[in-house]
């Protein structure tokens, strides 16, 4: 049996929630390795909707979540977040949820820090969610944050939070504002302590101890490995690793404890945010796939941005993260169109590639080579096999599968987990 490692293929959005909770039902741990609350899966679940941030998937199912030391964590919108879903019935405890104790915090300042960045940097915003996670990660690797064990012991977090403000309140006094003091973080820090350290723990332990026991892990990335700050977009990128390898980094557990990594992509492609799109539509085409995928940024509420399936990305991304297969979802929403584009390559400069260039200039000046496919008129909604799938869309799914050279692993028809056509099991690989 495989440990699996799921990643977005594209730019994040790809509908990891729902593949994400239907191997949770057959996985023993779940764990988070990167990212932050910038996240946002969807979960549908008998009929209740779920939207998770920072926790893991897993939590729904009653699985053993984790959120490992790869993550960045804002203490009050986990409390938030914890609260919210026991509203809705699910059962969250000290027993089935840890935290990572080496896990860096976000604080509010990093909050406003992202904010004012992106709102002085007109022509080269980013497009961040504005939650703090960059900043975060910039005084991870500074090595002047405020980890979740720090929080155990408040009599020794002043001196810590004096060398934080060494570095901010010399950045608030470039922008001309005030500079935060030492007793205001505290406060903020104190009074989130109680409710988070029950959940406080040395999670690569636990989790080494559940793979020597057998259990099946399931690492659970968040945005999508063109987002990766090395091999995404750069500069119009997160601020993590999001590529399969930050699985085991992220985790605590060493890279033999990945087995399988599974991509997700969608049938066409999404983006929010600023940055190069080479296949975005802007036309009725593009208005029709936002329409009729609902592509609405599930943590901000921003429509995102639309376009064919970009195979050259792909393709790249799969060999980056190592992705053994893909989860192709809304394939449903291609139903209808007449024909379907999918770029196959990209002309730079008056010349054929068939990659995407780590340039960001040559990343904005690349056009995309399209090869057009036959599209169907049949309904792929709700399909559970392949016997249901109208025949066209069975040679789009392979045609992708011929143009990224690596195989699709499962297809997803709805939202619904049971919608699910399994061709190769993850776990059982």
């Amino acid at each position: 049996m495989a440990n699996v490692v799921v990643v977005g293929a594209q730019w994040g959005d790809e509908g990891k929630g729902k593949i994400v909770d239907w191997l949770s039902d057959r996985a023993d741990v779940v764990v988070r390795f990167q990212g932050g609350h910038n996240a946002g899966h969807t979960l549908v679940v008998d009929g209740v909707t779920y939207k998770l941030s920072l926790l893991p998937s897993g939590v729904v199912r009653g699985k053993l979540s984790i959120i490992g030391n790869g993550v960045v964590v804002d203490p009050h919108a986990l409390i938030s977040e914890i609260e919210r879903l026991k509203g809705q019935g699910v059962d969250i405890t000290p027993d089935t949820l840890k935290v990572a104790d080496n896990a860096t915090l976000i604080l509010s300042l990093h909050g406003e820090l992202d904010a004012l960045r992106e709102g002085s940097n007109e022509g080269t915003r980013i497009g961040t969610t504005k939650r703090g996670i960059g900043p975060a990660y910039e005084d991870k690797v500074g090595r002047r944050a405020i980890r979740l064990r720090d929080l155990a012991n408040l009599s020794t977090l002043r001196p810590k939070i004096e060398r934080l403000l060494s570095h901010h309140n010399a950045l608030r006094r470039g922008f001309g504002l005030p500079e935060f003091t030492v007793d205001a973080i505290y406060d903020e820090l104190a009074s989130a302590a109680p409710k988070v350290l029950p959940y406080l723990d040395a999670t690569w332990e636990i989790l080494d101890e559940r793979r020597r026991a057998g259990d099946r892990i399931l690492f659970e990335g968040a945005q999508g490995a063109l987002l990766d700050v090395d091999h995404g977009t750069y500069p119009f990128v997160t601020s993590s690793n999001t590529v399969a390898g930050q699985a085991a980094t992220g985790s605590g557990l060493g890279p033999k404890a990945v087995g399988y990594v599974l991509g997700i992509a969608k049938a066409y492609t999404t983006r929010v945010g600023e940055g190069p799109f080479p296949t975005e539509l802007t036309d009725e085409v593009g208005r029709r796939l936002g329409e009729r995928g609902h592509e609405f940024g599930t943590v901000t509420g921003r429509p995102r941005r639309c376009g064919w399936l970009d195979a050259v990305a792909l393709r790249q991304t799969a060999r980056t993260s190592g992705i053994d297969g893909i989860a192709l979802t809304k394939l449903d929403v291609l139903d209808g169109l007449p024909e379907i584009r999918v770029c196959v390559g990209y002309e730079l400069d008056g010349k054929r590639i068939s990659r995407l260039p780590a340039s960001q200039g040559a990343q904005a000046r690349i056009e995309p080579i399209y090869e057009t496919v036959e599209g169907w008129s049949g309904t792929t909604a709700g399909a559970r096999s392949w016997a249901q799938l109208p025949a066209q869309a069975i040679k789009f799914v392979r045609r992708i599968e011929e143009l990224i050279e690596c195989p699709i692993a499962l297809v997803s028809t709805s939202p619904e987990r049971a919608d699910t056509i399994l061709v190769a099991d993850p776990f059982e690989d």
